[in-house]
């Protein structure tokens, strides 16, 4: 498919996925807990070469932490899990897909929420492509 690729600023991209987290449904959104979401350009070295990845642009998002299923009622005072949006990848990935930029942030952020809830890849995956199924694709 493919289009021109839409290139915005760290700061409109980081509105956007702000954006993106209100556009989760409510009854996820509201049991989202000590996470923050950072945007970074592309991974860092270390983050490529622990996940073997071929190009920066593979990965459009990662999330880091202990799920929800694995958390312990005691863990207070932790640091927050991260989700980080990697946005020339969401960028690239949104032009080659010919989709909206802010749906591809989406997108990724809903993937990366899932593994905040404890989904690993499979489960994302599988939900991903019933929800599409389902027409519930955000457009």
């Amino acid at each position: 498919m493919g289009t021109r690729m839409e290139r915005v600023s760290q700061r409109a991209f980081e509105k956007m996925a702000a954006e993106a987290f209100e556009r989760l449904p409510g009854r996820f959104r509201e049991k989202v807990k000590n996470l923050a979401i950072l945007v970074e350009d592309v991974p860092d070295r270390r983050t490529a070469r622990e996940l073997k990845l071929r190009s920066p642009l593979e990965l459009l998002g990662l999330y880091r932490g202990v799920p929800q299923t694995a958390r312990h009622n005691d863990a207070s005072f932790t640091l927050p899990d991260t989700v980080t949006l990697y946005q020339r990848a969401i960028e690239a990935h949104a032009a080659h897909d010919g989709m909206p930029l802010r749906d591809a942030i989406y997108e990724t952020l809903w993937h990366e929420i899932g593994h905040h809830f404890g989904l690993d890849e499979h489960g994302v995956r599988t939900r991903e492509r019933e929800r599409f199924r389902r027409g519930k694709r955000s457009r």
